[in-house]
C-alpha cells in the first residue's frame, strides 16, 4: 500500500529554516530589530509562550463519539492513538501539540502535514515550521486555500488543504493568523533595549560611571594605558566597589545616577505586564505578582487563565482538528475531538478530591466514573449514581402534597 506521507521525502522534514520574511519582522522605535528568534530570548515572551503551549499539551486529547446522550471514547478509530499518544514515529502527542501551539502563539499560524493512506484515512501528523509555508488564496471565493511548502533544497510543492492541518490564531482575513510578534514589536523591542541597558549597567560595575582627572596632559599611549588599566582592574560586576588607588594627584568624581537610570527596574516590571497583555496571559502565570496578592486572588487568577487564556486556544484546536481531520460522515456520526480541561487539576489533589466528591455526592458522576478519572479500575456495585437524601425526601413528599391538594 502506498502512503502519501511527505512530498519531499522523509529526510527533509526537520531541516527547514525560517526565511527572512518571518525572521525579520521589523525594527522597533527603540532601535532594536525584533525577530521571532530574539523575541524568544526575552524571558517574558518565552514564559508566555510556554504557559500557553504547555497548557495545551498537558491535558488529555481524546476522540469521542456522541451516541444520543452518551459520550464514549472512540478507541478503535485510527485518530485515537494519533491524538492521545503518538502522532508520528518520532513525536509524542505532548510534543506535537506543544510545538503546534508555540508556532501558533508566536506567528499566528501552526501547521502540520496530514499523512493519509490510499483510503484517505489520517495515519500521521507531522509538525511543519511556519516559515516554510506560504498560504495561497483560492481563485474562486469559498474554496479552501492551498499551501506552498518550501523544501531545504530550494524546491517547493503545493499542498492541498486536505493534507494540511492549520491552527489559526486571531485573524484579520479569516485565512491566515496575525503575526503576534510583528504586531507587538514595539513592546518587545523596548524590553530588549531595557534589558541590554541594564546588562551594560552591570557590566560596568553595577554602579554609575565617573570622571577621572589627572594633572597635566596625557599622551595618546598614556591615555590608552590608563583606560586599559581601569578596565582590567575596576570594570565589571566582579570588580564593583573595589578600592581605587590613584597617583599623580588623580581624582575620581562619580557621576550621579539620573532618574532614567533609577527607573530601569520599574520599566522592566511594566514591560512584563505589557507583553502579558499581548499574549493574554495573567502576570501571575509568568511568576510576576505584587505584594498585595493573596492566595484566594491567585486561585481566581489561575481560573481566569484556564477560562480566558487556554479556553480560546482549546476551542481553536478542537474545531480545527474536527473540521480538517474528520470527514463529514464522521462528524455526522457524532465523532469530535476534545481537550480535557480536567487534566489541569492533576497537580491539585485537594481540589480534585473536592471536585469529584461534590459531583459524586449530587449524583452527577457514579463512583466508578470518578475512579476512572483518577485512572483507577472500577469496583463492583459502584456503577449506579448516588441520590442525595434531601432529593429523596422531596420525591417522597410530593405525592402527599398532591393528595392533600386533591382532597
Amino acid at each position: 500500500m502506498q502512503l502519501n506521507f511527505w512530498p519531499f521525502g522523509r529526510k527533509e522534514v526537520t531541516v527547514l529554516d525560517l526565511p527572512a520574511e518571518i525572521l525579520q519582522l521589523g525594527v522597533s522605535k527603540s532601535g532594536k530589530s525584533v525577530t521571532v528568534n530574539n523575541a524568544l530570548k526575552v524571558a517574558t515572551v518565552l514564559a508566555c509562550v510556554r504557559v500557553i503551549s504547555e497548557g495545551v499539551a498537558q491535558v488529555p486529547f481524546k476522540l469521542l463519539q456522541a451516541n444520543g446522550r452518551n459520550k464514549i471514547e472512540a478507541r478503535d478509530h485510527l485518530l485515537w492513538p494519533l491524538l492521545h499518544r503518538k502522532p508520528n514515529e518520532t513525536t509524542t502527542s505532548f510534543g506535537f501539540r506543544e510545538t503546534l501551539a508555540i508556532h501558533a502563539a508566536l506567528t499566528g499560524n501552526g501547521f502540520a502535514f496530514i499523512g493519509r493512506n490510499n483510503a484517505g484515512r489520517v495515519i500521521e501528523l507531522t509538525n511543519i515550521e511556519p516559515g516554510a509555508i506560504t498560504i495561497r488564496r483560492a481563485k474562486n471565493r469559498g474554496e479552501a486555500p492551498s499551501y506552498e511548502l518550501k523544501g531545504s533544497n530550494g524546491t517547493s510543492e503545493i499542498i492541498p488543504a486536505s493534507q494540511m492541518l492549520h491552527i489559526q490564531g486571531p485573524s484579520w482575513d479569516g485565512i491566515a493568523g496575525m503575526e503576534v510578534v510583528k504586531l507587538a514589536r514595539e513592546a518587545i523591542g523596548l524590553t530588549i533595549a531595557t534589558e541590554e541597558a541594564h546588562a551594560r549597567l552591570h557590566s560596568n560595575g553595577a554602579k554609575p560611571g565617573g570622571m577621572l582627572s589627572v594633572e597635566g596632559t596625557l599622551k595618546d599611549d598614556q591615555f590608552k594605558a590608563l583606560r586599559k588599566w581601569i578596565e582590567d582592574n575596576y570594570q565589571g560586576s566582579d570588580n564593583a566597589w573595589k578600592t581605587m588607588i590613584l597617583d599623580r594627584s588623580a581624582k575620581f568624581v562619580p557621576m550621579a545616577m539620573t532618574g532614567v537610570d533609577a527607573q530601569h527596574i520599574e520599566t522592566r516590571r511594566f514591560q512584563i505586564e505589557e507583553i502579558c497583555r499581548v499574549f493574554r496571559v495573567m502576570p501571575i502565570m509568568v511568576c510576576s505578582q505584587d505584594k498585595s496578592s493573596t492566595y484566594a486572588g491567585a486561585e481566581q487568577n489561575f481560573l481566569a487563565h484556564v477560562v480566558h487564556t487556554l479556553g480560546p486556544w482549546f476551542e481553536r484546536i478542537e474545531q480545527a482538528f474536527d473540521c480538517q481531520l474528520l470527514s463529514d460522515q464522521e462528524r455526522a456520526a457524532g465523532y469530535y475531538c476534545k481537550l480535557e480541561e480536567s487534566g489541569l487539576l492533576r497537580g491539585a489533589l485537594k481540589d480534585t478530591a473536592e471536585y469529584l466528591y461534590k459531583l459524586v455526592g449530587i449524583g452527577i458522576l457514579s463512583r466508578n466514573e470518578a475512579r476512572e478519572m483518577l485512572d483507577r479500575n472500577p469496583l463492583d456495585g459502584l456503577d449506579q449514581p448516588l441520590t442525595p437524601i434531601n432529593l429523596l425526601a422531596d420525591l417522597a413528599g410530593k405525592p402527599e402534597d398532591g393528595e392533600k391538594q386533591n382532597a
